[in-house]
């Protein structure tokens, strides 16, 4: 049961730099896929505008709307990403002792 709880008080140091990196990507994932998404919907729209298509125009805004709707579901991935390494935390088993708690901290503080 020692062994375990060392192996707790070890990982943030040993996994810290894996934890960085993926939240790393994870902020890159936020704000860098929207922004594209919504970009190119932007692009698409004015190339269609620039048509003056009627019917390519429709199309467009439907497309534009689209990836407006993932950019933000994107966004909050993140947010759901916090709120199961919180819910990790929360998780303790009462026979051992041991909780996640280390994990949490090295996750806020990575």
């Amino acid at each position: 049961m020692l062994e375990n709880f060392q192996i707790l008080e070890t990982t943030c140091e040993t996994l810290g730099p894996i934890i960085g990196l993926v939240k790393g990507v994870l902020s890159i994932i936020q704000f860098g896929i929207p922004i594209v998404l919504i970009l190119l919907g932007t692009i698409d729209l004015g190339k269609a505008v620039m048509s003056s298509d009627d019917k390519e125009v429709k199309a467009s805004q439907g497309r534009l709307i689209k990836r407006f709707i993932y950019a933000i579901l994107v966004f909050f991935v993140v947010l759901l990403v916090d709120l199961v390494m919180g819910l990790v935390d929360s998780n303790k088993d009462e026979d051992s002792g041991i909780s996640a708690e280390s994990w949490s901290e090295c996750w806020k503080n990575s």
